[in-house]
């Protein structure tokens, strides 16, 4: 109905990993709850646990776009200039991988819309490979925009970018914090969930209320051991399993 309430939760990232995932998720559904999930793409690689990840998000009513890694390890893009250890990774992905998981990821679009916002990975220029952290590159999508807000990921940095002359300005999003939606357009990145980039190794998650209506920012701890002991089992790249800890 118009007009009804909306919470959406609204992830990046999470890169297979599970324990990241659920702690999300739980902590989502205490700080008020949700009734759909947005994803921004990358739901899979470098993690332990890709089937597990997508069977978890495909509980909920899921919006999701694709990522570069979603569609590497689905066989719908060539993956070999990706770097050595994510290389490795999404090759060990695609190998576990269902035929049900792979339709999934290939039948993913790169943008989709739910008013007032657009989703992708990365930027509406280049949606699954362009990192969005710059001016120019946020006027670039300011300049497809057909809605008054983008969700990004892919650069697994959380950050709100508004649509200011002479160029658009990046501003930290705040965490516990809520960022108002008025009239001025804005870009939003969530940060990731499953790999934070950011110095900060808490899993990054965001919710939109309706209500607001508002963008609410927040961080959560997660069993990160655990993560790793898997990766270790899995013989993925040490690279990958020692960054959890930095969030780097």
């Amino acid at each position: 109905m118009p007009g009804e309430r909306l919470r959406a939760l609204i992830l990046s990232d999470i890169h297979s990993n599970l324990e990241a995932l659920a702690a999300v998720i739980g902590d989502a559904r205490q700080r008020g709850g949700f009734d759909c999930v947005w994803c921004l793409g990358d739901m899979v690689g470098y993690g332990p646990d890709p089937s597990e990840c997508l069977r978890l998000l495909r509980e909920f009513d899921l919006v999701a776009v694709a990522g570069n890694h979603d569609y590497a390890a689905a066989g719908v893009i060539d993956a070999s200039d990706f770097n050595g250890a994510a290389y490795a990774a999404i090759r060990w992905t695609g190998e576990q991988l269902d035929g049900d998981d792979k339709h999934f990821l290939t039948e993913l679009p790169v943008v989709s819309v739910e008013p007032p916002f657009t989703l992708v990975h990365g930027s509406l220029r280049a949606p699954i490979v362009e990192y969005l952290l710059h001016p120019s590159q946020a006027l670039a999508t300011f300049g497809l925009m057909t809605t008054p807000y983008c969700l990004v990921g892919h650069s697994h940095q959380p950050f709100v970018c508004r649509d200011m002359a002479p160029m658009p300005m990046f501003l930290p999003l705040p965490e516990g914090g809520s960022v108002e939606l008025d009239n001025g357009r804005c870009i939003i990145n969530p940060g990731s969930v499953g790999q934070p980039r950011d110095r900060d190794s808490r899993a990054s998650y965001a919710i939109f209320d309706s209500d607001g209506p508002a963008i609410e920012h927040y961080r959560v701890e997660y069993d990160i051991a655990l993560t790793q002991s898997k990766m270790r089992r899995a013989g993925l790249p040490e690279y990958l399993i020692n960054r959890l800890d930095y969030g780097v």
